[in-house]
C-alpha cells in the first residue's frame, strides 16, 4: 500500500521566533517590489524586542543594491535601530496600535538616521505586504 503525506502550506509560526524571522527572511528575498525598490533605496533597521517569551530578540532589514535581506542579529551597517518591549511589539504587529502612536508615546524608541527613515517609507509599505503574508499565519503567545 502506497501512503503519501501531505505537509500543511498555512503551518503556524510563532511571533519573532527563529521559524519567524526565516520564513519573513524567504518572503524578503522573493519581493520583487522589495527588489525595485533596493536599486533606489539603502537602508539598514536593526529591531529589539525585549521580554518575549524567548528574553530579547534582535533581528534586521537590509536593503540596497538591487537585493533585500532580513535575518537575525543586528544590521551589518546599521543606520536605524528601533527598540521595543513585547507587549509593545505585538501591539504593532496585529495592529492593535498605530506605530506612529507607538513612537510618539516612547514606547518604540529610535536611534540613528531619521531622516533616512523617513525617506524609506515605500520600503517599509512594501515590507507590510511582505508580513501579511505571514501575519495570517502567525501566533502571538
Amino acid at each position: 500500500m502506497f501512503w503519501q503525506t501531505t505537509e500543511s502550506v498555512s503551518e503556524t509560526v510563532r511571533y519573532l521566533s527563529l521559524q519567524w524571522i526565516t520564513e519573513l527572511s524567504r518572503e524578503v528575498a522573493e519581493s520583487e517590489q522589495l527588489a525595485r525598490l533596493a536599486a533606489n533605496h539603502s537602508i539598514a533597521v536593526t529591531q529589539v524586542v525585549t521580554d518575549g517569551p524567548e528574553g530579547t530578540v534582535t533581528y534586521h532589514l537590509e536593503l540596497g543594491d538591487g537585493a533585500a535581506r532580513f535575518g537575525p542579529g543586528p544590521a551589518d551597517s546599521e543606520d536605524v535601530r528601533m527598540e521595543q518591549d513585547w507587549d509593545t511589539a505585538v501591539a504593532v504587529a496585529t495592529g492593535e496600535l498605530n506605530a506612529q502612536e507607538a513612537f510618539i508615546g516612547g514606547r518604540i524608541r529610535l536611534t540613528g538616521n531619521q531622516q533616512l527613515l523617513l525617506e524609506s517609507q515605500s520600503v517599509f509599505g512594501a515590507l507590510d505586504a511582505v508580513f501579511s503574508a505571514v501575519r495570517e499565519r502567525t501566533v502571538y503567545s
